[in-house]
């Protein structure tokens, strides 16, 4: 036993801070967490899981006018806001639950309170209790950014979405990023009249280009209006509206304004800078391969550092940093081919190398693409296409990226995810007999490149 109060001391209780916790207090360490918001951080309480339980509830709606198609007769579909958020409030209350006693069972001490760094190693509670420890682990995780502009109090953000009194009627949702599409998809599938607005070119830029370029196609199909190279320039309340005036004089009067420009590492005001915590430009904690900064007992993982801010980067991260430091554990996470989807409508699905990545990389590959409207909405008549692409490597002839966006992206790509990461190869894809009648079979079915390098 050291004469620290604690072994681990976490700062943030979300997936990461309590993998890492509970995994290195079942090793036998003496661990705290402290968290001043919600146990379960963003993905729990304002990202991953209520976004894509309200993205369910969005689908509804497509779903009931696709079932005339196929000789159901839906005579009344009455949607009421306040029972979706009521019924996602007590799933989420559920879920805190659950990571608190998971913590607890496993010994580790939690502490309902806001933690700053007093030094090296005290940390210092809201609550006035401080404790020493041997290592520090600051895991608290991004907050959304909103621009400082004229009247920017009148906007909210992805946090503030989750609660809205009401399901607005006219939305004006900013931003170009998967958070952006998303929250549009979800709006225009409950109702509301919505607008996306973007100040660059083209939307999910850090995707392979073609799914931006098919989901903006989908999107204005289903009637979301969206408008590129355009920026706001103020907001401001006027009559039964908030109207937003954006460059070139354009403007729009919607009853709620959504931003969704990105997120910031959550390391300001803990002390870091006092102890000379080196950070990147944008606030985000720089760390080694080890998970550690700059200080050699101090460590980063998740949405605060600089690496891939993804849920399950930071649970398999916290997982291994802790079996590292109690377990005499050596593994590291690869954050090559992690798999990701996007819950926009339709949803998007991929893993590897974009197109643009792979030229970077200097690789000489081939395309393979495919794109068609799948079965079920053959009797729905419903327009919306699927559309796959393969990247694979000539020399080898390994599918070095694996790309989809259509019903059902997510739960079939999670599989392509572990072909590729094993290696797989083309030929590989070609000889494997697919499912009959799925979307994902036609993966296997693309015989001739549509576009080669020479």
């Amino acid at each position: 036993m050291s004469d620290y109060d604690f072994d681990l001391f976490v700062i943030g209780g979300g997936s990461g801070g309590v993998r890492a916790s509970r995994i290195a207090a079942g090793h036998g360490a003496r661990v705290g967490v402290a968290e001043e918001r919600y146990m379960g951080g963003t993905c729990v309480n304002v990202g991953c899981i209520p976004k894509k339980l309200l993205s369910y509830s969005s689908g509804f709606g497509h779903g009931f006018e696709d079932a005339a198609g196929y000789g159901w007769e839906c005579r009344e579909n009455a949607f009421t806001w306040a029972d979706l958020i009521r019924n996602k409030d007590v799933e989420i209350s559920r879920l805190n639950g659950i990571y608190r006693r998971i913590m607890e069972q496993a010994g580790v001490k939690v502490y309902d309170a806001r933690a700053t760094l007093a030094d090296g190693h005290t940390v210092s509670l809201s609550t006035g209790e401080r404790f020493t420890a041997e290592r520090i682990l600051i895991a608290t995780g991004g907050w959304p950014k909103v621009p400082d502009i004229s009247g920017k109090e009148l906007a909210i953000t992805s946090n503030e979405a989750f609660h809205l009194p009401d399901l607005p009627k006219r939305i004006l949702v900013v931003g170009g990023g998967y958070i952006a599409v998303e929250f549009a998809g979800i709006f225009a599938g409950l109702g509301s009249e919505v607008t996306l607005l973007h100040r660059g070119m083209a939307i999910l830029t850090a995707f392979d280009h073609e799914l931006g370029e098919n989901l903006m196609h989908e999107m204005r199909r289903q009637g979301i209006k969206t408008h590129l190279h355009s920026v706001i320039r103020r907001l401001e309340k006027v009559e039964g509206a908030i109207k937003a005036t954006c460059n070139e004089d354009q403007s729009f009067d919607v009853d709620c304004v959504l931003y969704a420009t990105g997120r910031a590492p959550a390391t300001g005001g803990i002390g870091l800078e006092a102890l000379g915590v080196v950070l990147s430009p944008n606030g985000a904690i720089i760390v080694d391969e080890e998970d550690r900064t700059n200080i050699p007992h101090i460590y980063a993982i998740g949405d605060v550092t600089n690496e891939l801010n993804l849920t399950p980067v930071a649970t398999a991260k916290g997982q291994a940093l802790a079996e590292r430091l109690y377990a005499g554990g050596a593994r590291h996470i690869s954050l090559e081919n992690v798999a990701t989807a996007i819950f926009s409508s339709p949803p998007i699905a991929t893993v590897g190398l974009s197109e643009e990545q792979a030229v970077e990389r200097g690789v000489i590959f081939d395309v393979y693409k495919q794109n068609f409207r799948p079965l079920k909405h053959r009797l729905s008549m419903r327009e919306q296409q699927t559309f796959m692409k393969l990247i694979v490597e000539r020399s080898t002839d390994r599918v070095l990226g694996c790309h989809v966006i259509g019903d059902d992206a997510a739960e079939m790509m999670q599989g392509f995810a572990v072909a590729i990461t094993a290696g797989a190869t083309k030929t590989m894809f070609d000889r494997t007999i697919g499912i009959h009648p799925t979307s994902a079979e036609e993966f296997l079915t693309m015989r001739t490149a549509v576009r080669v390098q020479p």
